[in-house]
């Protein structure tokens, strides 16, 4: 069994486990599950879950939330049915029958950020896993666009400047994109991206305004230097409204 300690999130109301090493979840995972606009009884599928965060904060968040994950680390998906998620052993280039057969609300994903064409390998498996790309995008991209019920909602979490790559993805499978920058401070570049899609959506593509993470132009003293929209989010389970 991996060697795992329980962290908290969302101010302490979720209390998840992670492995004491490896990929262990930080915030990515909780702005995704702020972005998404999940009603009471919809179900969510997070395409590469991990321990569960991202889904897990979302039903902290959302009442009576059907959430079910996939991931093809065994220890990870071990991890997450210890944290209370449904979770389906598998990978997304190769959709378990049992989901095939399922159709949701919302599907979630924070797919490996790094193209390892363009650098070195982690080297913890486990981390490698989560951020070392080996799936094409547009797997992804299909991978949700075929789980979503019509006019359901993707939501992806990305490297800014790899925009272009995912929105490439969707092309032809998901429509009515928005894209949320993120900036660590003001005055500084966007440095994620949480990205908006439907199925079957006809509406204009939107940008909208970068928001800024931590107050300040710098980090000058210890603790955390969010500004009160994310002190919100990561502290109170508050949405972040698009």
């Amino acid at each position: 069994m991996t060697e795992a300690r329980q962290d908290a999130f969302l101010g302490g109301r979720l209390s998840l486990w992670q492995p004491v090493r490896g990929y262990r979840a930080g915030v990515d995972p909780v702005l995704l599950a702020a972005a998404v606009p999940a009603q009471a009884g919809q179900s969510v599928l997070d395409l590469g879950c991990g321990v569960g965060t991202a889904a897990l904060c979302l039903a902290a968040r959302v009442p009576d939330l059907h959430p079910v994950g996939l991931e093809r680390q065994a220890a990870y998906a071990a991890l997450a049915r210890r944290n209370g998620l449904e979770v389906v052993e598998g990978d997304v280039a190769a959709m378990p029958g049992e989901l095939k057969a399922r159709a949701f609300h919302h599907v979630i994903c924070n797919p490996p950020y790094f193209d390892r064409t363009r650098g070195a390998a982690a080297e913890d498996a486990g981390r490698e896993g989560a951020m070392g790309e080996d799936r094409p995008l547009h797997v992804w991209a299909e991978a949700a666009a075929r789980r979503l019920m019509h006019h359901g909602y993707a939501h992806f979490i990305f490297r800014a400047e790899r925009l272009p790559e995912l929105l490439a993805a969707f092309s032809g499978r998901l429509g009515s994109v928005e894209v949320l920058p993120l900036a660590a401070r003001a005055g500084r570049a966007p440095s994620l991206v949480i990205v908006r899609a439907r199925k079957g959506g006809r509406a204009d593509f939107r940008l909208h305004f970068t928001r800024i993470l931590h107050r300040g132009s710098s980090h000058v003293a210890d603790g955390e230097d969010y500004t009160p929209e994310f002190t919100s989010i990561f502290r109170a389970g508050a949405p972040l409204v698009f």
